[in-house]
């Protein structure tokens, strides 16, 4: 009986796979797609499985990536300090700002009290583009900096942001480029900081302090003590994300050889936090004509991988071809 109605289904799936299509010109789905969603958001699909999704509402203090995800169901980064969710609720996932742009901070969330520098947003002005297909996906906004005392414009940026899957959802890149200008006939300067450009902030479990994970850097550095302010080319962050036995992953920061003062500080903490600065010791001016522009990497793995390793996949993101970012805003 079993083997009768086992047949009936494999005869019946070989005739359903016979028929002619319905639609014999329909286009196959694009692998890897980022689709927008309501409320200033779009996710980044791999096969449909989201990996990871934007937030660019403008009315927050700036956009930023949340959740971070493998095929282990948690996400690898969080929103705040594990032990200080008020003066750090900043760490926003994955994000991009700078304490000090010609005396504007566009690192915290603190009002402006008159007393302090004044604080900045970078605020979302509107979406460029989308562009899917089966290697990869990206998506292009743009961004203004803006003074909140006065609304005074220091910088646009033009931001793409492209997923790169390598092995699944095990293993893939987040890559960001950015593009920064000064409105026409000024000038605006990254003034010396350790903190920003990009940062991301470390699920708990994977924090050196909390979760007994650990910090590796393209020198063979290890942990905060080590690698805190040290220059390198990428800086990987690994520890449990779950309680199987293979329930380990990480993200590796990966710093493009073409960015200022590369191999470049990397800003990192126990605590599960990790930033690459721009501008540690020189300020870097931004002009009306002399675009800055700056690319990283996110490898999202899933292991412990060792230094070989992470300067492998570095290699591969610093052979990649440049995007075209002449798109008109």
């Amino acid at each position: 009986m079993r083997l009768t109605l086992s047949l009936s289904i494999l005869f019946l799936g070989t005739a359903l796979a016979q028929q002619p299509s319905p639609l014999p010109d329909a286009k196959p789905v694009p692998r890897v797609q980022i689709l927008p969603l309501p409320d200033h958001q779009a996710t980044f699909l791999l096969e449909g499985r989201e990996l990871t999704r934007f937030h660019f509402d403008p009315k927050s203090k700036r956009p930023f990536w949340y959740p971070v995800q493998t095929s282990l169901a948690p996400s690898l980064i969080r929103i705040g300090h594990p032990h200080d969710p008020v003066t750090h609720r900043h760490h926003y996932g994955v994000w991009i700002t700078h304490s000090d742009v010609s005396g504007v901070n566009f690192w915290d969330d603190e009002a402006d009290n008159g007393k302090d520098k004044v604080r900045g947003s970078i605020v979302y002005q509107r979406t460029i583009g989308y562009w899917d297909g089966d290697e990869s996906a990206a998506m292009m906004t743009l961004n203004h900096w803006i003074a909140e005392r006065d609304g005074h414009v220091l910088l646009l940026e033009k931001r793409r942001s492209e997923l790169r899957p390598l092995n699944g959802a095990k293993s893939w890149m987040l890559i960001v480029d950015s593009e920064f200008t000064a409105p026409k006939g000024k000038t605006a300067t990254f003034n010396p900081s350790g903190f920003g450009l990009l940062s991301a902030r470390m699920a708990k479990t994977i924090g050196v302090h909390d979760g007994g994970g650990r910090i590796l850097n393209s020198e063979g550095q290890v942990n905060e003590q080590q690698v805190f302010r040290k220059p390198a080319r990428w800086c990987d962050y690994s520890g449990r994300l779950t309680n199987d036995a293979q329930g380990f992953a990480g993200i590796t920061l990966m710093n493009h050889p073409g960015n200022p003062n590369h191999p470049t500080a990397f800003h990192v903490r126990d605590d599960g936090w990790m930033c690459d600065c721009l501008s540690l010791e020189k300020p870097i001016e931004v002009g009306d004509t002399r675009p800055l522009h700056v690319r990283w990497a996110l490898w999202v793995h899933e292991g412990v991988p060792d230094q070989q390793t992470c300067e492998a996949m570095w290699r591969k993101f610093s052979e990649l071809p440049l995007p075209d970012m002449a798109q008109k805003p």
